[in-house]
């Protein structure tokens, strides 16, 4: 009988063991964070800034790098990340619009500006007419990069077009430009085949391209295409994703990123 006892006073003391070990592992798991993010300037912000802030408050963070605007939604909506920050606003709706995804976003971060690069001319008055000019081929940056032209008096766009217009928008043409829709980060590649590309700050950065330096023509500080840290809406109140909220948009990633990037991302909080 005492052997008995012994043996079920041992087998008690190793459950607790075991469950007390599975506690710590759990919670140890609750305080990991996995973000999906772009290299430039997305995974640098976080894993020169953020994830040593974080680390100091026990919150592990683990950075997920992607090449392209399609997979880091996708796997935020199937649970494989926990939120992503490689976006802007009109992207993320248009997104999650057409592929009935209940995304949103919980805190704007910074600001790309967009900008017309060329390594065949230096200014806007030595664009030849019929000059191909590459632009990003998904709905919203194309829509961007035709405002952009807009704004710089080389095309007219029709009224009705917004934030999601197409080159078969466009009214007036003087230089009768030919546009050419490439996925974004083919555009820095596309640049030795066309006049000029219109450019995403983060594909551009990537290149080697400065934006202060290099664009031609660039987006002002109103633009509309603030990059956002993306969650799945049920998780908007999440405490964890709160606190990467709160901590992209601290002092040190303010002057990280103004003196990492010099003007050419500007934070917006």
């Amino acid at each position: 009988m005492k052997k008995i006892s012994l043996i079920l006073i041992v087998l008690l003391v190793g459950a607790l063991a075991v469950g007390c070990t599975g506690g710590k592992e759990t919670a140890k798991k609750d305080k990991t964070l996995v973000v999906g993010a772009t290299p430039v300037p997305h995974a640098e912000i976080l894993k020169n800034v953020v994830k040593p802030i974080l680390a100091k408050e026990g919150i592990t963070l683990k950075v997920k790098e992607f090449t392209d605007y399609v997979t880091p939604n996708l796997a935020l909506a199937d649970g494989s990340i926990d939120a992503n920050y490689f976006q802007h606003i009109p992207y993320l709706k248009n997104f999650k619009k057409n592929r009935g995804l209940d995304l949103t976003y919980i805190t704007k971060v910074h600001l790309e500006p967009m900008g017309l690069y060329s390594k065949k001319i230096s200014k806007l008055n030595q664009l030849e007419k019929g000059a191909a000019i590459a632009i990003p081929n998904d709905a919203t940056n194309e829509g961007r990069a035709l405002l952009l032209l807009e704004s710089a008096g080389l095309i007219k766009l029709s009224q009705e077009a917004g934030l999601e217009a197409t080159p078969q928008d466009i009214k007036k043409n003087p230089k009768n430009l030919k546009f050419k829709e490439l996925a974004a980060p083919q555009l820095p590649r596309a640049l030795k085949d066309v006049s000029a590309a219109i450019i995403n700050t983060n594909y551009a950065l990537e290149a080697d391209l400065i934006p202060t330096k290099d664009a031609i023509i660039i987006e002002g500080n109103d633009s509309p295409y603030a990059n956002v840290l993306a969650v799945k809406s049920e998780d908007k109140d999440n405490p964890l994703l709160k606190k990467l909220a709160d901590t992209l948009t601290t002092q040190q990633v303010r002057e990280y990123i103004k003196n990492k990037y010099e003007g050419a991302i500007v934070s917006v909080f």
